[in-house]
């Protein structure tokens, strides 16, 4: 154990305390052997621990993801118990009006499930005691590790690949051979509040920021793509290696791959003996690398072909829209069950059509910085990485694919409306997979994420929210940021309030719903009728036939967008009513005529004379 004078520590720890932030480091180093007819694999791992926090350490805690993969297991129960589970982990065994939903977790065979076995741990040389609890290993510590210390973890561990269900395993529906996410044995997050030991249920994750060195020993037939930079080309080939440079291939049936990859929370690979590789060198210096079956059906070829063009578009638009990509690659590469998003790569299922194939990349794409540099806390913050990376991706993909949509995030707030409609929406701060319904959980995090954007583009004004991203990125980088920092950080842009905004949006499901109606020719009165209360654009068109825009703020908002409308008084969030007196005799008035608002009932946000006298005349 490397201890330090314990005066420097007790300096350190108060140094750390007063600046606010820490977070903890691992260095992995691992060599992996693989046993593709067993489907198995065997590895040691030097992992390298530094302690920044203020506290001492007496567990540590890793997480065994494969696991999942057992009959009985908590991945398996959650997914009989649930009404609608995922269906690509489901068997439909009754029909389509009433379906009766079987998991394929409990079906697999003992050669089929997926399982990590830690077979040795010692702690500084000395062996430690441990047992596992399904998808966690619990570590107790010989020797405590105090503030500021480092300590090494020396494994061996076994594993089994499942059969392809969620994300991870083999031969997945378009016959990728390996899909290897969450597949070593990984040190669980500690941080300000404490442990983060969540089982592995069904959702996503968050892991401890540090440097990798891993060595994979495989057939030499197979290609591998995924994180991190390639050491050995001239090694290995498949498409990495210098063409002008004498290739030394080694003898024996497998390659030895070494990769590293510095300042990430996780290592993913894929690979499958009949993987096209392509490589596209950007401006910006990234080098993209697009792994593809060989033998695709023909129009799915020319998709992947197409691929590389447009996922430079879509590199250059981040880089420009939120800040530069800070790794020398990326890769694209076919295999998982859909679309999910690593360290440097993403796994994507191939056969789909171009659009598609684009959108899928689009967003998993933006995931490299909505959480593979700014690493929220998945399982409790997913709207922060599903959402951000879908509201940028939105705009990305309406651009590079020239969809002309005023309001890239429509489809966001037509899934939002639905989730209303179906009276199951339940608050953003639900730990991810205690969601009651899947699809509440999918559309909470996907769409009512991204209205969290593009709802504070009309709250601030869309350059502020342009600024806000920005200035979120380049600070937050390579850390773990909360709810507040993205709301500090708009807060800060824009000097407007933002906490009743963040507590309504993303800690309740009160809802807004605006009505308008004319009390008088001249008198406009304006309704609260939903929970949540919201800044009001309104837009009035007088009897002569000119156009007044008005704005009125929220009074807790303590400040205003930029705007050249006419601004009103603000509006306290207790008054239900508010109204409005005009010069002129009014013809028709719309509440927020962009639609921007996340409003549940649209119907009444607008009034005009011509509707008045249809009514009148129907009575």
């Amino acid at each position: 154990m490397i201890r330090p004078l314990i005066f420097f520590l007790f300096v350190a720890t108060l140094s750390a305390q007063n600046n606010g932030y820490w977070q903890q480091h691992v260095d992995y180093v691992m060599d992996v052997d693989m046993d593709l007819k067993k489907h198995q694999y065997r590895g040691t791992q030097k992992l390298t621990y530094t302690n920044h926090s203020s506290d001492t350490l007496n567990k540590v805690y890793y997480h065994l993801y494969f696991n999942a993969f057992q009959p009985g297991s908590e991945m398996d129960q959650r997914l009989q118990e649930m009404k609608d589970p995922d269906a690509r982990m489901v068997h439909n065994i009754g029909t389509e009006e009433n379906p009766i939903y079987e998991s394929r977790i409990a079906l697999l065979q003992s050669d089929e499930i997926g399982f990590l076995k830690v077979l040795s741990l010692e702690q500084d040389g000395v062996p430690l005691t441990y047992h596992t609890e399904g998808t966690l290993l619990v570590v107790t510590l010989n020797q405590a590790i105090f503030p500021g210390e480092k300590t090494v973890f020396d494994m061996t561990f076994l594993g089994q690949i499942p059969e392809q269900i969620r994300r991870s395993g083999r031969n997945n529906k378009e016959g990728v051979a390996l899909s290897m996410t969450q597949w070593y044995p990984k040190l669980a997050e500690y941080d300000f509040e404490g442990w983060h030991t969540h089982a592995y249920i069904a959702r996503e994750f968050h892991g401890v920021w540090g440097d990798f060195d891993v060595t994979l020993h495989l057939d030499k037939k197979y290609v591998v793509g995924g994180t991190g930079y390639l050491q050995n080309p001239q090694a290995v080939g498949h498409g990495y290696e210098d063409k002008v440079q004498k290739m030394s291939y080694p003898k024996g049936k497998k390659l030895t791959w070494h990769f590293v990859a510095p300042n990430v929370h996780d290592f993913t690979w894929a690979a499958d003996p009949k993987f096209h590789h392509d490589i596209l060198d950007t401006e910006s210096g990234t080098r993209l690398h697009f792994f593809y079956k060989k033998n695709l059906k023909k129009k799915y070829l020319k998709n992947w072909k197409a691929l590389p063009s447009k996922t430079s578009e879509l590199l250059a638009y981040y880089n420009s829209h939120v800040g530069p990509y800070p790794y020398k690659q990326y890769s694209v590469i076919q295999g998982g069950d859909g679309g999910m998003e690593y360290g440097m790569c993403t796994l994507v299922t191939g056969e789909r059509s171009f659009g598609s194939l684009v959108g899928v990349v689009a967003h998993e794409l933006a995931h490299s910085w909505f959480q593979f540099v700014l690493a929220t806390n998945e399982s409790k913050h997913p709207w922060m990485d599903e959402g951000f990376a879908t509201y940028v991706s939105n705009y990305a993909e309406n651009h590079v694919l020239k969809l002309g949509n005023p309001n890239p995030n429509s489809d966001s707030y037509k899934s939002y409306f639905q989730l209303w409609d179906y009276h199951i929406e339940e608050p953003l701060t639900t730990q991810s997979d205690a969601y009651h319904y899947n699809y509440a959980y999918s559309v909470g995090s996907y769409s009512k994420g991204a209205l969290f954007l593009a709802q504070l583009e009309y709250v601030l004004g869309k350059e502020n929210v342009d600024k806000t991203l920005q200035r979120y990125y380049q600070k937050f980088q390579f850390k773990h940021p909360s709810p507040n920092d993205i709301k500090r950080t708009a807060e800060k842009v824009s000097g407007i309030s933002l906490d009743w905004y963040l507590n309504y949006w993303t800690q309740t499901t009160h809802a807004i719903d605006y009505g308008v109606s004319l009390e008088n020719p001249t008198q406009i009165l304006l309704q609260r009728i939903g929970r949540m209360p919201m800044p009001i654009d309104l837009s009035v068109v007088y009897r002569d036939g000119t156009t007044e825009n008005f704005y009125i703020p929220l009074l807790m908002m303590r400040g205003e967008k930029p705007t050249t409308a006419t601004r009103l008084k603000d509006w306290s969030w207790v008054a239900p009513q508010y109204r409005i007196a005009t010069e002129k005799s009014i013809d028709s008035v719309v509440i927020d005529p962009l639609e921007m608002m996340a409003d549940v009932d649209r119907s009444n946000n607008s009034w005009s004379s011509a509707q008045q006298t249809n009514k009148e005349t129907k009575r």
